[in-house]
């Protein structure tokens, strides 16, 4: 019979609960569109509809590796997010505001 995750969680070692979150949490930080919508509990034809735009148009959108920030940010923001560009050197990151009222 399968275990509820939850239950397994309550007999892990504190230690190991730690590190299963912060493994959880880098992975969150960093990740593809679609993986991003997936995660946020919605599916493309519910993003298409929040963007006015039909679902075939959000699968393509998801798999360009080039794109307009006006495109990516309205895309972000229907999901509930903002979008922040920031560059990021050796000495310190820089936020870049030149997009910030497109």
């Amino acid at each position: 019979m399968a275990k509820k995750f939850s239950e397994l969680k309550e007999k892990m070692n504190p230690e190991r609960r730690v590190k299963i979150e912060e493994k959880v949490k880098a992975t969150l930080a960093e990740m593809p569109l679609n993986e991003l919508r997936n995660a946020r509990g919605l599916s493309q034809k519910m993003l298409a509809e929040a963007l006015h735009i039909q679902q075939p148009a959000i699968a393509k959108l998801e798999k360009r590796t080039d794109m307009y920030i006006s495109t990516l940010r309205s895309h972000i923001r229907a999901m509930g997010g903002e979008l922040e560009i920031i560059a990021r050197f050796p000495d310190g990151d820089v936020s870049i505001s030149n997009f910030s009222k497109i």
